[in-house]
């Protein structure tokens, strides 16, 4: 288990879209609370297909639209590694889970859990829908609220606990 608690990894398909929001929108609120060096924030794609691609450029899009840096990302695949690493591993779809649950070692302790479950406009569905192929020219922004949403109540509760 990582050595800091305060430890998050993001995990959607190819992370170069809703990981990497999520990602830097998480690191932006630790930053205005004075919180860096208690947190270690990254985040990792479930397929191989983006590999040592950067952010698509309608994230860091997004991410200027609400005055935070665009991210430097390299898009890179979870390992089981990462499971030891990290405290909380957060999918963003059912597709996600699945793989996550897949790779965790059994008895690990880490929190593998549907990120949108944080965000309280969810509803019933957590879904987090991967913008990238969507016709909806607002899929970035919808995505953005969410993660916004489900990143403040995540780091109000890990905060109050």
């Amino acid at each position: 288990m990582a050595a800091q608690e305060k430890s998050v990894l993001f995990v959607c398909l190819g992370n170069i879209c809703r990981s990497v929001m999520a990602e830097s929108i998480l690191k932006h609120m630790v930053s205005e609370r004075g919180q860096e060096s208690e947190w270690l924030i990254d985040s990792a794609a479930t397929s191989d297909y983006e590999i040592g691609s950067t952010p698509d450029p309608r994230t860091n899009k997004t991410l200027r639209n609400h005055e935070l840096p665009e991210s430097d990302h390299i898009a890179r695949q979870v390992k089981k590694k990462d499971f030891d690493r990290f405290h909380y591993i957060f999918g963003f779809d059912g597709s996600n889970m699945n793989k996550l649950e897949r790779l965790k070692p059994a008895g690990s302790p880490v929190v593998v859990k549907m990120f949108g479950d944080y965000d309280p406009e969810s509803k019933d569905d957590p879904t987090i829908e991967d913008p990238y192929y969507s016709r909806n020219p607002k899929a970035f922004e919808t995505v953005y609220g969410q993660c916004e949403r489900a990143c403040k109540n995540f780091l109000d509760s890990v905060s109050s606990s």
